[in-house]
């Protein structure tokens, strides 16, 4: 499991003790994380609105554009200068930011915004689990799994593509995690941020100028996708490269289970995306295995 190891101003690590270090400590942390999180639901649920002029992809590759349009000139990062130590972490998030996008905005689509967020929460409690070998957290494990299979009820007529988008976006998510801390203890500030959605933004270039082309950004569709990009790429990028510098990557990734709640209710609110009893007890069976797990997490 990668953590981030908190540097004094002599180089040397800090105690274990200050991983939380900082005005506020812990309550700032957790408080910064919720707002993250709903920043990107909410930003999800609006570029939603953009699906039917440019579909998913779109409203990825405007995300990308937006995020690396306001972050570049804030964090100034000097590409020029960066060593491969620095370049690795950073194109490889760069390329799990724009697939990570893809996935989760494609699953949003086709299964809606709690279950796609439910199903993309895979990912960070995978990370949380992923070096675990006692037997509580096997059978979290299983239970979350289990509480998929009610969320989603799979069958002949469930839709295998959107399902499959959401364990993409999952995959994504849990390389997010680990790729984000590994970035921000390299660079400073919010360079590798910047640096990778720019990477991302190029990787995705070709298809904002084919939809381009093709007339395809009505000011609707252009508005929304802003606003998604805005909401759920600047300010989460922002806040969670902060707190992984701040907190370990299993707290991280165990805490934000509070995102498939954030999202159902964002649904249910925005789009008007109401949850069955079935599909909130899939939700809060995943959410209840994540709480086990925290609360065996040393922090």
């Amino acid at each position: 499991m990668t953590t981030v190891t908190p540097v004094t101003t002599a180089g040397a690590p800090a105690p274990r003790a200050e991983v939380f270090g900082g005005r506020g400590g812990l309550p700032v942390s957790i408080a910064t994380m919720l707002f993250s999180g709903t920043s990107t639901q909410v930003g999800a649920a609006v570029g939603s609105h953009a699906f039917p002029a440019i579909g998913p992809p779109g409203v990825v590759a405007v995300r990308q554009l937006v995020a690396a349009c306001v972050l570049l000139p804030v964090a100034r990062p000097p590409l020029h200068r960066f060593t491969w130590r620095q370049w690795w972490p950073v194109l490889s998030l760069g390329v799990v930011f724009a697939v990570m996008n893809f996935g989760v905005y494609t699953a949003v689509d086709r299964v809606g915004l709690g279950l796609a967020i439910t199903l993309e929460f895979l990912g960070p409690l995978g990370v949380a689990l992923a070096r675990s070998r006692t037997r509580r957290d096997a059978a979290c494990a299983v239970f979350a799994g289990a509480g998929v299979v009610v969320l989603l009820a799979p069958g002949p007529d469930s839709d295998f593509l959107g399902i499959g988008a959401g364990l993409l976006g999952a995959a994504g998510w849990a390389a997010y995690i680990l790729l984000n801390a590994e970035a921000g203890a390299r660079l400073p500030g919010l360079q590798a941020t910047a640096a990778a959605s720019t990477v991302a933004t190029v990787l995705t270039l070709p298809l904002l100028i084919t939809l381009a082309v093709q007339g395809r950004f009505t000011g609707t569709a252009l508005a929304a996708a802003i606003g998604a990009g805005i909401g759920s790429s600047v300010v989460p990028y922002a806040c969670d490269l902060m707190m992984l510098r701040r907190v370990p990557a299993r707290f991280f990734g165990v805490f934000m289970s509070v995102q498939p709640v954030l999202a159902s209710l964002t649904g249910t609110v925005l789009l008007g995306e109401l949850l069955g009893v079935r599909e909130w007890v899939g939700v809060l069976m995943v959410i209840t295995a994540n709480v086990v797990t925290a609360a065996r997490t040393r922090v």
